[in-house]
């Protein structure tokens, strides 16, 4: 009889804020942690492996520095670097850990804290020195935030491939339209047109206002245990069931190509170990922190041939009814991007899904989910193909 692979049981997500008040990234991550132990019927002392993130408010030693605030005894921790690959890539590495033997329970913790202004709390902390070739020879020349960056590329993928204008409004407006059905989603109750995004402020063109995620605070984290375990926890276990990562550049100016990422290695791995073909997925959950992203990664993901996903967006019906379901639960285009947390929300979504426990946005008849996570300037890519075994 073969050993069930490692599985995610628990699930926990704070709705995205502009502000959290008090909190901390310490205190947000103590909290989202216990409601996902909660969820998956666990007690921290059942704990034994703990992955989290690059913290403003622990400067070094953060998967140590959390482990103390709960109370764990670990045998397994780590600090995954990866930006919004961040949540996916903890997956793989929690699920490798426990079929080492390192652990049997793994928190994946997400978690960042803003202030009134949206800022990060404690930024300048963690990023005050910076030698980087980016810091360096990049920015005295503008290119400063990621927004410049994939103005590029969605500059070029037109220039290639014709105005994608009116297909990214509609990705934005069917995602709204799922946010709809979500009670944490931070644009739920605020409908939206194709007219209004296409009108919207221009912010770095071709990109516009409603093409861009709104930054906010949150925290979001999953259990991963050992397969015996799940068959013991208090929800259906969802495996991982494939991975893949890939990793290209941190500047943009150093990209191999503007339109050809590493999301085409990244998936290709993710569903060669899942052993599935794209024709089996019934929920996209892909990294969205602009509608020109989705294009690419829809293209590099292997749903559509390169230059064909203004046609696809045209073709399907993106809305969790739909016959192409899409980041069910907002996206964070329009659930909200919690940082880290955000390519967290992609993760959560479609375990929930895969439990059965989409609420009112529930996919009918589910059985296998694609979740894609994206770093940087499409820097740094990790996927997953999530599923429901029996």
């Amino acid at each position: 009889m073969s050993t069930p692979p490692p599985s995610i049981v628990g699930v926990a997500e704070r709705a995205p804020a502009r502000d959290t008040g008090d909190e901390t990234d310490l205190t947000l991550s103590v909290g989202i942690a216990a409601e996902a132990l909660a969820d998956a019927g666990l007690d921290p002392s059942d704990v034994d492996g703990l992955l989290t993130h690059p913290m403003d408010a622990a400067s070094r030693l953060v998967p140590s520095t959390v482990g103390e605030y709960l109370g764990l005894r670990l045998g397994y921790a780590d600090s995954v670097d990866l930006g919004g690959a961040t949540a996916v890539g903890m997956l793989w590495r929690a699920a490798a850990a426990i079929e080492a033997g390192m652990c049997s329970v793994c928190l994946c913790l997400t978690a960042v804290a803003r202030d009134a202004s949206g800022a990060a709390h404690g930024g300048p902390t963690r990023r005050t020195v910076d030698l980087s070739p980016w810091r360096e020879f990049d920015v005295p020349y503008g290119n400063i935030g990621p927004t410049e960056g994939y103005a590029l590329i969605a500059t070029r993928y037109e220039h290639l491939h014709g105005d994608t204008a009116r297909q990214r409004a509609a990705l934005a407006v069917a995602q709204r339209t799922n946010s709809a059905r979500h009670p944490k989603a931070f644009f739920a109750d605020r409908p939206l047109s194709v007219e209004e995004v296409m009108t919207s402020e221009m912010i770095a063109d071709p990109l516009r206002k409603l093409d861009c995620v709104l930054p906010a605070g949150g925290a979001a984290a999953v259990v991963v245990v050992r397969g015996d375990i799940a068959a013991r926890a208090a929800h259906r276990g969802v495996p991982v069931l494939g991975a893949g990562e890939a990793i290209t550049h941190k500047s943009i100016a150093c990209a191999p190509s503007l339109t050809d990422t590493a999301i085409r290695d990244s998936a290709g791995r993710a569903f060669a170990a899942a052993g599935i073909g794209r024709t089996d997925i019934g929920l996209a959950s892909l990294y969205d922190c602009y509608t020109s992203t989705v294009l690419l990664t829809l293209e590099d993901a292997g749903f559509c041939a390169k230059g064909g996903a203004a046609a696809f967006v045209d073709s399907h019906d993106l809305t969790w009814r739909g016959d192409f379901p899409l980041n069910t639960h907002g996206g964070q285009l329009s659930f909200g991007q919690a940082d880290v947390a955000g390519g967290m929300s992609h993760v959560t979504e479609a375990v929930l899904q895969l439990q059965g426990r989409g609420e009112g946005r529930q996919v009918r008849d589910l059985r296998y989910a694609f979740v894609h996570g994206n770093g940087g300037i499409m820097s740094e890519q990790a996927s997953v193909v999530l599923g429901v075994l029996g």
